[in-house]
């Protein structure tokens, strides 16, 4: 999975369109977890960051997204995760461990709180990486520096209790193998513009972080 993972990096920062090693074009990547939270959240989300990100940074990616369970060995194929909902989200020890194997090995995982999930995402990420903890990133991180500068962190796309926007991060030997945008609603930003009624400058914002959070993890 690494050296997948390399592999895509390099042709990302050579301007070439992210392949797997077969050729075919990447795919964005739903992961599907039990506990009862609708991990289904935002169906139109990753189409449109997967045709935002090919025409704003020139990447090949599907505009389908697949759908795998975080227990399966199908996750190896996907080197770029997203995971959101509203409610619970429960792992057992066998997905906790392939969830573990899979962000060590290379991969990727951004998670979207879509109001709701903090607390339960937060312990079923304790029992993936036990050792770590989420930090909040600066402002400067280089995750908020790709090809769009959002100089004061996670954009607001919808307000929820009056709570900033925060971007936390879990790090694995330097590495930041997890995203986790609380209190932002990026996804709900990504999809289809009937479905929020959301300002054009709003969407273009959301749109614009989620390229930089998929530039930023094939070029670290």
């Amino acid at each position: 999975m690494r050296t997948l993972v390399l592999l895509i990096a390099l042709a990302f920062l050579s301007s070439s369109a992210p392949v797997t090693e077969s050729g075919a074009r990447l795919q964005l990547a739903l992961l599907k977890y039990n506990g009862g939270g609708d991990w289904y959240a935002n169906p139109t989300a990753l189409p449109n960051l997967a045709a935002f990100c090919n025409r704003a940074l020139g990447t090949n990616f599907a505009l389908d997204y697949g759908t795998v369970d975080v227990g399966s060995a199908e996750l190896f194929n996907y080197p770029w995760v997203h995971m959101t909902g509203h409610g619970n989200v429960v792992f057992s020890s066998a997905e906790a461990e392939n969830l573990r194997n899979y962000l060590i090995g290379g991969g990727f995982l951004h998670i979207d709180d879509n109001y709701g999930m903090d607390p339960y995402v937060r312990v079923a990420m304790e029992k993936v990486f036990p050792e770590l903890s989420f930090i909040e990133l600066p402002f400067d991180h280089p995750i908020y520096r790709q090809t769009y500068t959002f100089t004061g962190g996670l954009p607001k796309i919808h307000e929820h209790d009056g709570q900033p926007a925060q971007g936390f991060g879990l790090f694995w030997e330097d590495r930041l193998v997890c995203f986790y945008t609380f209190s932002s609603d990026l996804g709900d930003g990504w999809e289809d513009e009937s479905v929020h009624n959301d300002p054009p400058e709003v969407r273009a914002a959301a749109l614009q972080m989620g390229a930089n959070v998929i530039e930023f993890a094939f070029k670290q």
